[in-house]
């Protein structure tokens, strides 16, 4: 696993102090203030967090510099530089000449602190905070802001910071459980070591799992048992002082009965007594676990009575999850919580929560608290599904990859933090690492630019030298997903950057595997653009050889000129060296820090939890649908049977003369789609459409169906999906047939104009493709709205494909 960071010794590190006079002369020069000769000035008299805080930045200053500054407890004599802090309550203990101003300068907040640098008396950088966890985040905002290369260590010249939390909660989950994509991977040093950075960006709470969850019991990575993990967690936690949470689901059969309770809470009660420190525990309503409210809640209360035989000031939350719930439910649920059991901490708005946040805040008492509970670990099948995303990435990406998404998640962020405490985010691993630095900013303060974030991520984590362009690096892998990739640019223009970089960076820069994620990325995607351009290419070459050369020469001919063309995609495959360098990047990363992107390479749990690099060379033209049908056509022995499939595969999307197609999760697909509800205000799309991906990869079957299947518009928990059409000829019979593709849709009504029936009864799994007559009424006036709707307790509408067919007079079929 991860090999450790040498460190020099104190003795080189102090001859590269004093042999770079001319890179600290260049400092001076760009009004910057040379520290590397500092000693750090903290009380003798610190409590245990405040001098973690110290110890800290010790170290980290350590780890980048090969410079071991000396601590002590007053300012020394003569014009040494020097690094100060301590609590606003000992401000004379350390603040030596600076301390009349912070007098005048307080930390606004609990958890906040004063960070300034002055020149005079002599270079001086000093930290004031409130309480012990605002010495942690001044050390870890002093660390952001310093430039710490090989024997130096400089500060801006100019630098003031006066702030403290927003908002009281600011944390993630770090799941140790054969699931997670990296983190099962992790010795407790790795953990340490990410905790600590975490809570350098404004963390004070971590959530951890237990042992049993809706996972396998191990994991081949792990490196000692999850029930030895949990309390070695708990410590590294406390030991920054940050908060423990546990999350919690209930995985048993019976917690009505007597024995199957007693089982429960005896399970429960080994845990709560191995774990040192436990505050809250969230415990999800489903997802998993499927308990209705009337049985969760007492089941709760005796939970909490054992866990506070051992954590006498723990408190639970509770989310409303669960996958197909019922009005009913809800309404037991938010009744249960707004009677305020004592052992309540509050509840938590999460993934597959059916009630808008603002909703959930009217619904739930105002002194009831609400956690942010936001999925920012994956790309599609989520809370917040990358937007319009092109359905190449879909196939290969997949729901788990390096996704920094910083500016759509700071929208998201901004647009529901003002009803909740703040957050704790939903992790499955290291591939959101850049989004949960940028969460967690904005849950400090949701006015940070995220361009800011992201130069203090780059100059903390991979040098200063490139940090702005770095920075930029990082958000120009954003933008390669933004719109249909066949003609994105940007994704080109990234990889050139990120190769520049490459080439220039230091090489204790390039082997960060922080750097590393972002430059397999940048391959990645070019790679994918240029297969999709190719793949296309030979598709309609494909299709335009049975189009000649079957009414010229036989549909057999025909079929297998059209077959050889499609195999040139393997054959003679494009940018091979991107694969590689992909492959090369994603062996390096699974030995630094556990990244699992492959079941078969590197051990993946399963090809949706990280194992992108299994769908490098996922097929992104239609060759497995074209070539079960080349199969179908082949076993046929006559030839007019063999032209109809032919003829079937070429106006498979061909509505007929006076009407309509369209593939609704393509690129202007949606065009019909009526929807008023800007994806800024609604970015979980629980009021509004969303794009979907059906691609079941476990089932042989699933593979050989048009790329157009795979993709759906879909709405969530019974609001309607509603398609508009103008132009009709109000003379005209149409029927309507639609394709239903989706995973999740069991049964759906279909209404014209809403008012015309036109079935009461979609079963997509009766059969995918169905056909409807349209009522004659619904197109007298010349325009039609189509609105597909779930029953109650269903998830989600889905449908793939539309085609509104004009019938000839006289008939509706």
């Amino acid at each position: 696993m991860p090999t450790k960071i040498s460190t020099i010794s104190i003795a080189l590190a102090a001859a590269l102090v004093w042999l770079a006079p001319a890179s600290r002369a260049a400092a001076a020069e760009a009004g910057r203030m040379d520290l590397s000769n500092a000693v750090i000035v903290a009380p003798e008299n610190l409590g245990r967090v405040e001098q973690r805080a110290v110890a800290v930045l010790q170290e980290e200053i350590e780890r980048r510099t090969g410079v071991k500054l000396e601590r002590v407890g007053q300012w020394p004599e003569g014009d040494r530089s020097v690094i100060a802090l301590g609590l606003e309550s000992q401000v004379k203990q350390f603040a030596g000449p600076l301390a009349a101003r912070l007098d005048r300068t307080r930390p606004p907040g609990p958890e906040g602190f004063v960070l300034a640098v002055e020149r005079q008396p002599r270079p001086a950088a000093v930290i004031c905070a409130a309480d012990a966890r605002g010495l942690l985040y001044g050390v870890g905002r002093l660390l952001r802001k310093l430039e710490l290369t090989k024997g130096e260590i400089v500060a801006p010249g100019s630098l003031e910071i006066s702030t403290a939390p927003r908002y009281p909660l600011r944390g993630h989950q770090l799941g140790y459980r054969p699931k997670v994509n990296a983190y099962d991977a992790w010795s407790a040093a790795q953990f340490d070591q990410y905790i600590r950075e975490l809570a350098l960006f404004g963390a004070n709470s971590i959530e951890i799992v237990p042992p049993r969850t809706d996972d396998q019991k191990s994991s081949p990575h792990m490196q000692v048992p999850p029930i030895e993990m949990m309390p070695r967690l708990a410590e590294i936690i406390d030991s920054y002082g940050l908060d423990v949470w546990v999350w919690y689901p209930n995985m048993g059969k019976d917690y009505v009965g007597e024995a199957g309770v007693k089982a429960e809470l005896a399970e429960r009660e080994d845990i709560f007594k191995r774990v040192k420190r436990i505050d809250h525990i969230l415990v999800p309503g489903g997802d998993p676990g499927n308990l209705t409210p009337d049985v969760l809640f007492p089941w709760l209360e005796k939970m909490a009575a054992v866990l506070q035989k051992y954590h006498p000031n723990a408190k639970i939350w509770v989310s409303p999850q669960a996958f197909e719930p019922t009005r009913a439910w809800l309404d037991s649920f938010f009744k249960h919580v707004n009677s305020r059991p004592n052992w309540l901490g509050g509840v938590a708005f999460a993934p597959w929560a059916p009630t808008p946040l603002p909703e959930m805040r009217t619904l739930v008492d105002r002194d009831i608290k609400i956690r942010n509970y936001p999925d920012i670990t994956h790309n599609v099948d989520c809370q917040y599904p990358v937007r319009d995303w092109d359905l190449a990435f879909a196939l290969t990406l997949h729901r788990e990859c390096y996704n920094p998404r910083p500016m759509a998640l700071k929208t998201v962020q901004n647009r529901y933090v003002e009803y909740t405490c703040g957050s704790l985010t939903y992790s499955e691993g290291i591939n959101d690492d850049v989004n949960k630095f940028v969460w967690g900013d904005q849950d400090w303060d949701p006015s940070t630019p995220v361009i800011e974030t992201l130069r203090d991520y780059c100059r903390l984590f991979l040098g200063p030298k490139s940090s702005d362009d770095l920075a930029q690096a990082f958000l120009a892998l954003e933008r390669n997903w933004e719109g249909p990739l066949a003609v994105n640019r940007q994704v080109d223009v990234t990889l050139e950057q990120w190769q520049s970089l490459e080439r220039r960076a230091p090489a204790e820069t390039r082997g960060q595997y922080r750097f590393e994620m972002g430059l397999l990325r940048a391959h990645y995607d070019a790679y994918v653009k240029r297969r999709l351009v190719r793949e296309t290419e030979l598709e309609l070459e494909a299709l335009n050889l049975l189009r000649t050369l079957a009414p010229a020469k036989g549909a057999l001919p025909a079929i297998d000129a059209a077959d050889t063309c499609l195999a040139q995609a393997q054959l003679a495959p494009v940018a091979a060296d991107y694969k590689q360098r992909c492959e090369a990047l994603a062996e390096s990363l699974f030995k630094k820090i556990g990244s699992q992107t492959s079941v078969q390479k590197t051990g993946a749990q399963h090809r949706t939890r990280g194992a992108f690099m299994d769908g490098i060379d996922e097929p992104l033209n239609n060759v497995m649908w074209l070539r079960s049908e080349f199969r179908r056509a082949r076993e046929l022995t006559d030839e007019p049977a063999r032209r109809d499939v032919v003829d079937g595969i070429l106006n498979r999307t061909n509505p007929g003369p006076g009407g309509f197609y369209d593939s609704l999760g393509e690129p202007g697909g949606n065009r019909r789609i009526v929807n008023d509800v800007r994806w800024a205000d609604d970015p979980g799309t629980l009021n509004s459409p969303r794009i979907t991906f059906y691609y079941i990869i476990d089932r042989p079957q699933d593979r050989d169906i048009p790329l157009a299947w795979k993709k759906q518009a879909c709405t969530l928990y019974g609001k309607p999906l509603r398609l508009r059409y103008e132009n009709l000829d109000p003379t005209a019979a149409y029927s309507v047939r639609a394709t239903y593709s989706g995973r999740e849709s069991k049964l759906m009504r279909l209404v014209a104009d809403e008012r015309y029936v036109v079935s009461e009864r979609i079963e997509p799994r009766v059969a995918i493709v169905q056909e409807f007559p349209i009522p004659r009424e619904a197109t007298l006036d010349g325009s039609l709205e189509l609105s597909w709707s779930c029953g109650e307790g269903q998830r989600s509408t889905e449908v793939a494909e539309v085609w509104l067919i004009k019938r000839p007079a006289g008939g509706e079929k």
